[in-house]
Parts: structure tokens; sequence; C-alpha cells
């Protein structure tokens, strides 16, 4: 019997939002949600403190510079992909320090600022349509924005308990 232990991967992102209100957001290459647009961000390594793997991650996929302003949310994602992973992705509303975007072609191919008015066309996972809707609360995409509809809209892909 092959048993293999899976484990609870919890990653930080970053909601970097400019001057303009325009959010940054990468066109991910890897899976889990390949091809779709999402904020930088990644997993926690091993005995790292969340803000510095926060600090690395940002600045490893686009090169950024930012500065935190505080925690916006945490979303939980249940069976993703083919091995159907469990993550806990901790939300930081930041703001960049610098400019020059360099997306690193490992994670994300493109890294663009975009609009509150363009992000509904957007193709987004469920967790980051949550997150903007928090951040822009003019935003709706329907029944999947709040937690609860999005657990019926995708099965087994969002999971979340309020309190």
């Amino acid at each position: 019997m092959d048993f293999k232990k899976q484990q609870i991967k919890t990653s930080v992102v970053a909601c970097i939002i400019d001057d303009n209100q325009q959010v940054l957001l990468t066109r991910r290459c890897i899976e889990p949600f390949c091809s779709e647009w999402v904020m930088p961000g990644g997993k926690i390594d091993h005995g790292e403190a969340i803000l510095t793997a926060l600090h690395r991650e940002v600045y490893e996929e686009v090169g950024l510079e930012i500065q935190v302003k505080g925690l916006i949310d945490v979303y939980e994602h249940l069976g993703v992909g083919s091995q159907q992973d469990h993550y806990v992705i901790l939300y930081y509303r930041c703001i960049p320090l610098s400019f020059t975007l360099r997306p690193n072609g490992d994670e994300c191919t493109e890294a663009v600022w975009f609009t509150h008015e363009q992000l509904l066309q957007m193709q987004l996972p469920p967790g980051c349509r949550h997150i903007l809707s928090k951040v822009f609360p003019q935003l709706f995409w329907g029944t999947t924005s709040s937690p609860e509809n999005a657990a019926a809209a995708i099965p087994g892909h969002y999971a979340k308990e309020e309190g």
C-alpha cells in the first residue's frame, strides 16, 4: 500500500494596490490555476516568518519591494488539482515601494496593473474574487463572490467558516 501523508499548504498572497487604486495581477504559468490571473504570492517555507515569505514571494515573482498594510482575510481552497490539495491562504493588503515589474517566467508570464473596472471581465480563481470584492466592495461576481455560494458553485473547491 502506497501511503502519502497529505499536508495543508499555507501560502501568503499580496494584494498590491498603487496610488491610482490599481491592483497588480500576474498570469500564472504553474498549477494550480495555470493561465489564470492571480495576485503574487506563494508557499511559506518551514521556519520562515509569514511576512518574510510574503516579501520574498513578491520579489521573486515580480521584482517589487512592498510595504504590508495589514491582513485582508484568510481563504481556504479544498480539493484543488489532481492531488486534491488543501490550501490556506493569507491575503495581505500592500503598497508598492518600487514599480519596475519583472515577471520571473517560472511562476508567472505577465504582471499588469488593472483598475477595478477591468476585474469583472477577468478569469480569476474564487479566492482572488473573494479578496478583491472585499477591497473593492463595488465589485460583484454574482453567486461566486460570497463564500457560501462559492462552495455551492464549485463543489469541494472552497470552504470557509465564519466566526
